[in-house]
């Protein structure tokens, strides 16, 4: 083997130990800094504190206009804190980038027809991952203080990047039923929280930004 492929497989190692390590600090400072800030079990519509809004990040929609069940779930979460009297505003964040593909409106739909008002529910077309979700919440729709509408896996990386942002922000959990798939999205969740603070360390910016759509103002302005 000559020196040029042993060099080559040294730094290769060198990076992947890096990398791994980096992860694994991630999830450990993920977990614990947003711990505080997460509401789960029976008691946690009573226990969250009220906030401006309700952001419910996006998920899978289905060929057939159908939500995934936990998207679904966590649009039910949101209505359940609006109707409650938690929150004023629901502002829903997605993957609405592409023809024939449409997180956002498929959730204002389902939100209607549940009987939320048009004028308090905000579209973001532009959440196509939880950082630029969050991000956006900020600088585009100038949220003061959101709970953040997801499941238990997803909540530490979603309160953590929004803390990190400098928003006031708490998470509800979504689990409402049991969900396939669940090794495979830790998985995928264990490395998701090593970009997210790759992410905050480097100041990353969305991949779209745009004026001002604040949550005290129209909620049609953020509509098709």
């Amino acid at each position: 083997m000559g020196k040029i492929v042993r060099r080559i497989l040294i730094l290769g190692l060198v990076a992947f130990v890096a990398a791994f390590i980096f992860t694994w600090v991630s999830n450990v400072v993920i977990i614990d800094d947003s711990e505080e800030f997460i509401y789960q079990g029976e008691n946690r519509f009573n226990e969250v504190p009220e906030a401006q809004a309700a952001l419910v990040l996006g998920a899978r929609v289905w060929p057939s206009g159908n939500m995934s069940s936990i998207f679904m779930d966590r649009a039910n979460v949101a209505w359940q804190l609006y109707t409650e009297g938690k929150v004023q505003k629901i502002l829903i964040s997605g993957d609405h980038g592409r023809q024939g593909y449409d997180e956002v409106n498929t959730a204002k739909d389902f939100l209607l027809n549940k009987g939320i008002p048009k004028e308090d529910i905000f579209l973001d077309h532009a959440g196509f991952d939880t950082y630029d979700s969050l991000y956006r919440a900020r600088d585009i729709f100038e949220a003061e203080s959101l709970i953040i509408c997801t499941q238990e896996f997803h909540l530490p990386r979603a309160v953590y990047i929004g803390k990190a942002l400098g928003l006031n922000v708490y998470g509800v959990s979504t689990d409402l039923q049991l969900y396939v798939g669940e090794t495979r999205r830790n998985i995928r969740e264990m490395l998701a929280r090593g970009k997210a603070m790759a992410d905050i360390l480097f100041d990353s910016k969305p991949k779209f930004l745009g004026p001002a759509i604040p949550l005290s103002g129209d909620s049609s302005l953020s509509w098709d």
